[in-house]
C-alpha cells in the first residue's frame, strides 16, 4: 500500500482497446472482397481507378497536413477508406482525372477544411461524389457491362463522348428511363453480374465485408438493418400497378443500398451514436431513397439520403440522448 499510487484524472474512465487505425484496418480488410468482385467482373480498370483513388487520398492528406503543420495521420488508414469509398462509388469507365478529382475534394474540401479525422460534418467519399455527379454527370453514369475491360474501350485519354460498353443499370430500368432494357435475374444481382459503379453491384462480396464488421463489432445492426427494411418495406407497398406489387428484392439487391448502408451509413462521425437515433438515421435514409428512386428525376437515391441524415444527425442526437440520472426537470 505504502508504494500505490492514488491517479485522478478526468473522465472517461471506462476505455477500449479500439483505435482509429484498427478500426479502419477493418473497414479496408471488409470491402476486400469487393474490390475482388470488382476486379472479376470489371477487369483491371477496375483496380486503376481504386488505386488511383486511394493514393490520392493519401497523398492529398499528408500534403496538407504537412503544409498545415500539423502532425502527419496518413499511418490510421481514415484516408484509404476515404479513396477506396469514392472508387466504389465511381463508375468503371471514370478517367484517372475524376478519380483525382474526387479524392482530393474529398480529403482537402469535406473532411480536412472543417479539422480532418471527426470534424468533418459528412461523409467524405459521398460528399465526393455528389460533388462529380453535379459537375460530369455523363461521365458518372457511364456504366460499363460485366466481363468487358473498360480498358480497351475507354482509355484516360478518351475524348468526351466515347465511351465503353455500357449497359442499363437495374434501377433505371425499374425507375422506367430504360423502357428497352430487361431487368437481370436476382442471382446475377447478388452475385454481381450487373452494370453499376466499382464497388456496389456485387451483394454477396459487400454482405461478407459487412459480416465482418458486425463480427468484429465495428458497426452495430441498427442503421443498415433499418435502413434496408425501409427500403424493401416501401418499394413493396409502393408498386408501380398499386399497392404490394413492388419489386423489394432488386430495390435491395441492386444499386448503392448494401454499400450505402453497411459502409457509409455507419460512420462514427456522420451518424448518431444514441441507439434511438441510429434507429432513426436509418429510418430516414430509407425513406428519402424511396423517394429518389420512385418520384425523384435520378434512379439512385442512397447517397443524398446520407448526405441528408448526416446533416441531421446532431439534431436527432440532441433530441435522443437520455436525460442524466437526477436531473430536475425544467420547470413549465
Amino acid at each position: 500500500m505504502e508504494n500505490e499510487q492514488l491517479v485522478v484524472s478526468s473522465s472517461p474512465h471506462v476505455r477500449s482497446e479500439s483505435s482509429v487505425s484498427g478500426i479502419m484496418l477493418d473497414v479496408v480488410i471488409a470491402l476486400v472482397p469487393a474490390v475482388i468482385a470488382a476486379a472479376i467482373f470489371f477487369g483491371m480498370r477496375a483496380l486503376f481507378v481504386i488505386g488511383i483513388s486511394i493514393a490520392t487520398a493519401v497523398l492529398t492528406e499528408a500534403l496538407i497536413q504537412y503544409l498545415m503543420k500539423k502532425p502527419v495521420t496518413i499511418n490510421d488508414w481514415s484516408a484509404v477508406v476515404t479513396g477506396l469509398l469514392l472508387a466504389f462509388n465511381l463508375p468503371p469507365t471514370a478517367p484517372w482525372w475524376l478519380a483525382v478529382i474526387g479524392s482530393a475534394f474529398a480529403i482537402a474540401i469535406v473532411k480536412q477544411l472543417f479539422g480532418g479525422l471527426s470534424y468533418n460534418f459528412l461523409n467524405p467519399a459521398l460528399a465526393a461524389r455528389a460533388f462529380l455527379l453535379a459537375s460530369w454527370p455523363v461521365r458518372m453514369t457511364a456504366w460499363a457491362q460485366p466481363g468487358v475491360d473498360a480498358v480497351t474501350t475507354a482509355t484516360p485519354l478518351a475524348q468526351p463522348g466515347v465511351d465503353a460498353v455500357t449497359t442499363a443499370t437495374p434501377l433505371a430500368i425499374l425507375k422506367g428511363t430504360e423502357s428497352a432494357g430487361q431487368l437481370p435475374s436476382l442471382m446475377d444481382m447478388f452475385i454481381g453480374n450487373i452494370g453499376g459503379t466499382i464497388g456496389e453491384t456485387s451483394a454477396l462480396a459487400l454482405l461478407i465485408g459487412a459480416a465482418y464488421l458486425l463480427y468484429k463489432r465495428v458497426i452495430n445492426w441498427r442503421i443498415p438493418f433499418v435502413y434496408i427494411a425501409t427500403v424493401g418495406v416501401l418499394t413493396w407497398i409502393l408498386g408501380p400497378d398499386g399497392a404490394f406489387t413492388g419489386q423489394p428484392l432488386y430495390h435491395i439487391l441492386c444499386g448503392g443500398l448494401i454499400l450505402g448502408a453497411f459502409f457509409m451509413a455507419t460512420d462514427y462521425v456522420t451518424s448518431p451514436v444514441t441507439p434511438l437515433g441510429q434507429i432513426i438515421m436509418g429510418l430516414g435514409c430509407g425513406i428519402i431513397t424511396v423517394v429518389i428512386r420512385l418520384y425523384g428525376g435520378y434512379p439512385e437515391g442512397v447517397s443524398y439520403s446520407i448526405l441528408f441524415m448526416n446533416v441531421a444527425a446532431p439534431l436527432i442526437e440532441r433530441y435522443t440522448v437520455p436525460k442524466k440520472f437526477g436531473e430536475v426537470k425544467g420547470r413549465a
